[in-house]
């Protein structure tokens, strides 16, 4: 493994560079924003909404939310822009009493708002296949959020969909389609996290195509039907998490006083409890965990050195989220020790090493890391 000179990440992160100079795509990328031109991004984004409210559609946009950070940010941000959002929330089956609170904050922002659960019977069988396929729990949510937006936004004739950052050029992988803020199908086959698959690879007798309906979409074609785009609010203004969660804190959401869920943040990942299992399965494969992603971006925004986030996660240490995982395992019907063995089929030999103390990353960040 090769980490990144400027931050902490490895070049087994999905869609990261690291280059000759040692400094990571993503890195890089942040440099490059000294350079950009945020005053004639923002023009165009009020471009894209004088566009919207001159359509005359009951909602100009509509804004995926959970209640967090950054959705709050953006739900304040098109308010501020004089734009009437639809907002909906694909609501996770372990929602946490936090994250319904902070929804309902958001909500009282002064929005109206969908809730839209998918069958648990299905969501429960297809986490399961997910997880034993791709050792990844992230495909059916992360299908089922960009999937819905779509739906939404078409069934109701909204013209604009607004995400939040893109992951693309925020955490190191970059856009070659040519559309620098738009997120289309190839962005999703590219960067959605469902391992390039569609609903038709998921069917069989129990996930009918007709119990997938959440996770199939709107094609390009069926949004351009009633001029819908869909764009990243991160590229006509500035991303940073600390700037995302001042605004929402400060419109009232609440962060957890006990700690980060996973990770260094105590105010991120706070709406259910599958997301920190999600984040988990990273040390299998890729050798690097959420806490590494939090410290990468402190470090990018100038707030910590690498030296100092490379002692915090020492001093942090194993971050298992094991209430969580044995909650997902009640969730889907699974023992413990058949989760363990699962994750444990996707352990990257490229990554670990087994030696008579148990298993290990030869030359890790941390020379005196505890192999538990």
């Amino acid at each position: 493994m090769r980490y990144c000179r400027s931050c902490v990440l490895p070049d087994t992160r999905p869609n990261l560079v690291i280059g000759k100079d040692g400094m990571c795509s993503a890195c890089a990328s942040h440099r490059g924003k000294a350079a950009v031109n945020w005053e004639g991004r923002e023009a165009l984004f009020r471009q894209l909404v004088a566009r919207a409210r001159s359509l005359k559609r009951p909602y100009d946009c509509l804004i995926p939310v959970s209640g967090g950070k950054d959705s709050t940010w953006q739900t304040l941000k098109c308010l501020e822009y004089g734009l009437r959002p639809l907002t909906y929330s694909y609501a996770p089956p372990l929602r946490t009493e936090l994250g319904r609170s902070n929804l309902d904050n958001l909500i009282e922002l002064g929005v109206d708002h969908i809730d839209y659960r998918v069958n648990p019977k299905i969501e429960r069988a297809f986490l399961r296949r997910a997880f034993e396929r791709f050792g990844n729990i992230g495909v059916p949510m992360h299908t089922a959020i960009f999937s819905v937006a779509r739906i939404l936004a078409h069934r109701f004739c909204i013209p604009m969909i607004v995400w939040g950052e893109d992951s693309a050029v925020e955490y190191g992988g970059s856009r070659d389609d040519g559309d620098d803020y738009v997120l289309n199908e190839a962005w999703l086959k590219k960067f959605g996290v469902g391992h390039g698959t569609g609903v038709e690879d998921w069917i069989d007798e129990e996930l009918t195509r007709e119990a997938l309906f959440a996770f199939s979409g709107a094609s390009d074609a069926e949004l351009a039907e009633n001029d819908t785009i869909s764009v990243f609010l991160g590229y006509f203004f500035p991303w940073d998490p600390e700037t995302t969660r001042s605004a929402a804190v400060g419109a009232g959401m609440r962060v957890r006083e006990d700690g980060p869920r996973i990770g260094y943040w105590n105010y991120a990942d706070l709406d259910d409890q599958l997301i920190s299992v999600h984040h988990h399965l990273k040390w299998y494969k890729f050798g690097f965990t959420r806490l590494f992603d939090n410290l990468s971006v402190e470090i990018r925004n100038g707030r910590m050195t690498r030296e100092q986030a490379i002692d915090i996660i020492r001093s942090t240490g194993d971050q298992t989220p094991h209430d969580d995982i044995n909650a997902f395992c009640a969730f889907t019907g699974l023992s413990r020790g058949q989760f363990d063995q699962t994750a444990e089929r996707f352990r990257n030999p490229a990554v670990w090493r087994k030696g008579v103390a148990g298993w290990h990353i030869p030359g890790f960040l941390i020379e005196d890391w505890a192999w538990a």
